[in-house]
């Protein structure tokens, strides 16, 4: 009952900001609230207390939580059959929710090798701008049908609706996991990296950082000791650590004020096409940069190099005129316009969050 009257109180909020034409800003546990531009909000919806696990079918390898579930409650239920979330979400923070985690669109370390957030999401049930609670997907792969709306959420930062409950593809826990790690130049580790992309082993992660490449394997005992024959490097002996410091943003490289930067590009981009100090990740798609750098050039570059660059923490400096993400052609950008009037006509969620003029 106290689940149903979270709902409809989350409804009756929406409700009335819609009369008073008050803009609202969403907030579950807070731990992603530096992402994406500043929304410009009058009101706070709290969705911290819509929370629970609805369904969880270990056999049918998916689970159902309400937006506000905390994601440490969720990967623990998984845990404890054998399973995890396939796309490795980062927390950035203890109070990280399954709604927050849907609505960043933020994948880890194993993202290339097995999934991201989009992939994973089954259905929803969304609060729209008009109060509106609507379903969309299913709970489990065979109820999934029609147009995959659902998907639509993830990465979208809330300016379409509220996540009030969300389905996903869950994996089972590999029996085991290895890291290796050698020195290794930056040019020589991307050749490494898609010289291991063109062959069938069990890597689920891979980063270079300082001068370091390292390599996650996972699968079966016999399989990493083959893997570890091709692959080659040295066992890292706290190998899980690592990933978590990195996925969580940890390490030493991402301590300080500097601005950092995320830029996705192809994976053969040159390592000297994009300057300046470096972490590099998903084979070598995902480049992490740290430092003053100029918007415009920094895009150019990525743009060159067949992707996008995001200012991912803007931290002292400001923040571009046209936002934090990089900008879209005026087809594009009419087609969030029409998303947007579809599922919040009054544009009171999050608005600003995702583009300025969103």
């Amino acid at each position: 009952m106290a689940d149903i009257d979270a709902e409809r109180a989350l409804i009756e909020q929406v409700l009335a900001a819609r009369e008073a034409r008050a803009p609202v800003a969403i907030r579950g546990g807070g731990s992603k609230g530096f992402y994406g531009n500043p929304v410009q909000a009058e009101r706070v919806l709290d969705c911290s207390v819509h929370r629970g696990v609805i369904a969880y079918e270990p056999t049918e390898l998916a689970i159902t939580m309400r937006g506000g579930t905390p994601l440490t409650e969720v990967e623990a239920l998984l845990a404890a059959h054998g399973q995890q979330l396939p796309f490795e979400p980062p927390h950035f923070g203890p109070g990280a929710t399954a709604g927050g985690m849907i609505a960043a669109g933020l994948s880890g370390p194993r993202r290339p090798y097995a999934a991201s957030v989009r992939d994973a999401v089954l259905g929803v049930r969304l609060l729209n701008g008009q109060g509106q609670a609507l379903d969309f997907g299913g709970r489990v792969m065979k109820n999934v049908a029609g147009y995959d709306l659902s998907r639509l959420m993830a990465g979208s930062l809330g300016v379409l609706g509220v996540l009030l409950a969300v389905s996903l593809k869950v994996a089972p826990v590999p029996p085991g996991r290895m890291t290796l790690v050698r020195e290794q130049s930056l040019p020589d580790a991307l050749a490494l990296m898609r010289r291991w992309a063109r062959k069938s082993l069990p890597i689920t992660a891979t980063a270079w950082l300082d001068g370091r490449l390292y390599c996650r394997l996972s699968g079966s005992e016999e399989g990493l000791a083959e893997t570890h024959r091709i692959v080659e490097g040295l066992p890292l002996p706290d190998g899980d650590a690592f990933w978590d410091d990195l996925r969580e943003q940890r390490l030493a490289f991402f301590s300080g004020d500097a601005p950092l930067w995320r830029l996705s590009v192809r994976p053969a981009t040159p390592a000297d096409s994009i300057g300046g100090e470096t972490l590099v990740e998903w084979g070598g798609a995902l480049r992490w940069l740290r430092g003053e750098h100029d918007a415009d050039a920094l895009r150019r570059a990525a743009r060159d190099a067949g992707g996008h660059a995001t200012l991912f923490r803007a931290a002292a400096a400001s923040r571009p005129a046209d936002g934090v993400f990089a900008p879209l052609s005026a087809p594009l950008m009419q087609l969030h316009h029409n998303l947007k009037r579809a599922f919040d006509p009054d544009g009171l969620l999050n608005p600003g969050r995702l583009y300025p003029r969103l």
